[in-house]
């Protein structure tokens, strides 16, 4: 039976296998839903996919906590497989258990471009297992400072593109409720003063300086929702992508944002003193 939702290329036991389906291959109102934000989120990534595909058939795409390679599979299924057959993809995962079902999986779908590394993002920027350089680097719902972890290691590699989906930021706001007496002398801290503002402030102050951070070293950063708000508060999509050498401007605007807010103790975290041009 065609279910006019489900692309003709799609795996049905991948969707199965991922919940999008139910086991007897059939779509309910909740997986409906999971299915649209598929599609919804590989609309944003196609092209991009496309424009290394161009440039480079052997690209590699690198997903860091990657859980139970969600992205990974759907990148695969829905583009790789049919499109780019010389392309990598390879999820990075601290999990044991995950990597070796996700390993699974990939061998019994006959998805042989897959590969799952169990090792720590930071561990990863040194795997001899991966290349020198990468070209796509994704990160979905990365916890707190998993997204820097990510960013860090995109630039590390050198990454055309990165996308990345933050989840919570605790850090920042726990700086600036650490700081909150000192702050308050400055009018712009009653943005932050009730712990409900420090929360929310504290995100979209975090994801602000990770678009800095990223322009800083030379990338075109976009900004927008991943689903709609009904689904998910944490519903942030960050895309960037290489364009040029490092901009001195934007580092200093990072730079005087950090002490505006009292944060210079994240300056290791989020300030680039130097940066290494990314050749195109």
């Amino acid at each position: 039976m065609t279910i006019p939702e489900i692309r003709p290329e799609q795996s049905i036991e991948l969707l199965k296998a991922l919940h999008i389906l139910t086991r007897d291959g059939k779509l309910n109102q909740d997986s409906r839903r999971k299915l649209k934000q598929v599609y919804h989120l590989f609309q944003f990534i196609e092209p991009l996919l496309a424009q290394l595909k161009e440039k480079n058939p052997n690209f590699c795409v690198v997903d860091l906590g990657a859980g139970k390679s969600y992205l990974g599979f759907i990148l695969v299924d829905l583009y790789l497989r049919h499109h780019a057959k010389a392309a990598r993809m390879v999820g990075i995962e601290t999990r044991a258990e995950l990597v070796a079902q996700s390993t699974a999986l990939a061998h019994d779908l006959g998805f042989s471009q897959m590969q799952f590394l169990n090792e720590s993002v930071a561990d990863s920027i040194h795997s001899s297992t991966l290349p020198e350089r990468v070209d796509m680097v994704t990160a979905l719902h990365a916890c707190n400072t998993a997204t820097d972890d990510a960013i860090r290691f995109g630039l590390a590699k050198q990454a055309r593109f990165m996308v990345l989906v933050p989840c919570c930021q605790a850090e920042v706001a726990g700086v600036l409720r650490k700081h909150k007496a000192q702050q308050l002398k400055d009018p712009l801290a009653e943005i932050w003063r009730h712990p409900l503002h420090t929360r929310e402030f504290g995100s979209q102050v975090t994801n602000t300086l990770r678009c800095l951070q990223l322009e800083a070293h030379g990338y075109q950063v976009t900004v927008t929702e991943l689903v709609g708000w009904e689904h998910s508060l944490k519903n942030e999509l960050i895309i960037a992508e290489h364009k040029g050498p490092p901009k001195p401007h934007t580092i200093a605007r990072l730079q005087a944002l950090l002490e505006r807010l009292g944060l210079q103790e994240l300056n290791d975290r989020f300030f680039v003193p130097s940066a290494v041009p990314v050749e195109l």
